[in-house]
């Protein structure tokens, strides 16, 4: 048997820390903190223009890693390797709370801040959280999570550590209590209590322990808990910077409207760009308009984003109600993007500028069990290679394989489920040993279940998710791949395609759910057929024949994603099978589940 293909980074290996990535992140020497002055601004809120420097952060850190080890609340539950959960969205205390946290040795799970109790109520148990961080407008959620969990209030109020509005500590605005936090722990309660002399270590073969839980979207059975350790984190930072656009610490930001707790946020919003020393301008969340005109205010120069941002950005108003010039990469990440989406956005912005100021619009690749990146797209690469996520980091390995034990690999120029080796591959699966060596071989290759092709000159390119293809009669039909081309019509606002299983046929039909960029159009019955079976037309004069729609058109309000971006397909698969029980997609069809 001949040895497995194993590809390499056309770029050099970085050298590798091993140690606690607080440590990574904030050593400190006189008034310089991470490599970078003690007074620069490490992030900013959108809103208020609050702002905590490096040097400010390091203290706060500190201070409330004492606190949370020292007051009466919470020192029974903040012992080295104790886990607290955060519940929140974006906000100026998240670095303060994380890094805090990982300074007092805890792990932290991040919970998705739009989590209903029943979710939350899963992943404080599994994870083993004792004490949970949450807003004002969180507590109602947590308290219900705590009275599903068999939790008592009083014992549950020990447990809650309130994030307010107020940004005083900060040098912001003050704002009024909610009458519901009366008597809980406030973050503000913990700092200035004290500060700690230096944060907990991890170095050595400690730095293999894990310091986050993320969840994966569970876009199949519970989520699971993603163990990502401080080596994970320490390498992930170093790897991606020798490959990612260059950052300067005196002219560039950037803006952060990725949730924190996904790790595409987390990594790299919240410690990436600070081994760069590029301020991040924090916004809640996504908004059109509050997105450009944040651009406008702070004159961004690069944000990180997901495809369907790209998808408002090609289409609304507020793009041309704004001064975007100041923007000089658009960074994707999460879900794949296709060429057609780039180009459109680009052309749009591009068009207000006369000629001035060069903007570049790129990719990664990566995923949760990989901290997350491994593929970034270079920007002197975008164009040529758009589509593509780019080249594999330093530091990592490759294959593409075609079997499921990994005995053979896929040709070259040939898809192949793309296996990754390297110290960014997440420690395993929590509480799921199983699920861990079905996705991680004896030897280290973590299986992403993505199939990849890799060109000659060793760029890469998802064609789509392994268990997602299609397959029509023996060809292979990627579901992203027609995405991206249905997204081209302008009448699509967006799109998703699973696959049917047709009895008659003895094979998947790939069908197409979409939403209508004018609702109004399409309000009766009639009109969603005619308009189904126009782009079911439509479609046949883009693609080869056995991509063609023989599943039918679909036509729906929203496409179920997760925070990231990804499409929940398995949702629309149970909507499919719905659909089909009711005999609305005939009698020979069912969907694949």
């Amino acid at each position: 048997m001949a040895p497995p293909q194993i590809y390499t980074s056309p770029y050099p290996n970085v050298p590798i820390l091993t140690t606690s990535i607080f440590t990574r992140l904030f050593a400190s020497r006189g008034d310089d903190i991470g490599g970078f002055p003690g007074s620069c601004k490490a992030f900013v809120d959108a809103t208020s223009g609050a702002s905590i420097t490096r040097a400010q952060l390091r203290h706060l850190s500190l201070t409330l890693a004492y606190g949370l080890k020292h007051h009466p609340n919470t020192s029974q539950f903040a012992n080295r390797g104790s886990t607290v959960l955060i519940y929140s969205p974006n906000s100026l205390a998240w670095p303060v709370v994380l890094f805090g946290s990982v300074a007092a040795g805890l792990r932290c799970t991040l919970a998705n801040s739009a989590y209903t109790s029943h979710e939350l109520a899963f992943q404080y148990s599994d994870s083993g959280a004792k004490l949970i961080f949450t807003t004002e407008d969180g507590l109602a959620v947590v308290r219900s999570m705590f009275a599903e969990s068999g939790i008592g209030k009083d014992d549950a109020d020990m447990r809650i550590i309130v994030i307010g509005n107020d940004l005083r500590w900060a040098g912001g605005p003050s704002a009024p209590r909610s009458p519901a936090t009366a008597g809980l722990l406030r973050m503000e309660d913990l700092l200035g209590k004290g500060e700690l002399k230096q944060e907990e270590k991890f170095e050595g073969p400690l730095a293999n322990q894990t310091v986050y839980l993320c969840y994966s979207s569970g876009t199949t059975g519970k989520p699971k808990g993603v163990e990502t350790t401080h080596q994970n984190m320490t390498t992930l930072v170093d790897i991606v910077r020798a490959v990612f656009p260059t950052l300067n610490a005196d002219t560039d930001n950037m803006l952060g409207i990725l949730p924190f707790y996904h790790i595409y946020g987390v990594a790299k919003l919240l410690h990436f760009p600070f081994t760069c020393g590029c301020p991040v301008i924090i916004q809640t969340r996504f908004d059109p308009v509050q997105f450009c005109a944040v651009i406008e205010k702070y004159k961004v120069t690069i944000s990180l984003v997901v495809p369907p941002v790209l998808v408002v950005l090609s289409r609304h108003p507020a793009v041309e109600q704004y001064d975007l010039s100041s923007l000089q990469v658009l960074f994707s990440g999460a879900a794949p993007l296709g060429h057609s989406l780039v180009k459109s956005v680009k052309d749009r912005l591009l068009s207000k500028r006369k000629g001035q100021n060069p903007l570049g619009i790129t990719q990664g690749y990566g995923l949760t069990e990989t901290s997350p990146t491994t593929h970034l797209l270079p920007i002197p690469d975008a164009d040529h290679k758009m589509g593509s996520i780019g080249i594999l980091l330093p530091n990592l390995e490759a294959r593409l394989v075609d079997d499921d034990a990994g005995k053979v690999d896929a040709r070259t120029g040939e898809p192949g489920e793309l296996w990754i080796r390297g110290k960014t591959v997440m420690k395993g699966y929590l509480n799921n040993t199983t699920a861990t060596k079905n996705s991680i071989t004896p030897d280290g290759w973590f299986k992403t279940g993505d199939v990849a092709i890799r060109d000659q000159e060793g760029f890469y390119y998802i064609v789509d998710r392994r268990k997602e293809l299609i397959k029509y009669k023996g060809f292979q039909v990627p579901p992203a791949e027609l995405e991206n081309v249905l997204l081209t019509h302008p009448d699509i606002a967006d799109v998703a395609v699973i696959g049917l299983e047709s009895i008659k046929e003895a094979t998947e039909l790939p069908r197409a759910y979409i939403v209508h960029a004018n609702p109004d159009k399409v309000k009766t019955a009639k009109a969603q057929l005619e308009f189904a079976q126009s782009v079911v037309k439509w479609i046949e004069t883009k693609v080869a024949r056995h991509k063609f729609l023989r599943g039918g058109v679909g036509i729906i309000d929203v496409v179920p994603k997760s925070a990231a971006g990804k499409i929940l397909r398995r949702e629309l698969r149970e909507l499919s099978k719905q659909q089909a029980e009711r005999g609305e997609l005939g009698t020979e069809v069912k969907a694949r589940l």
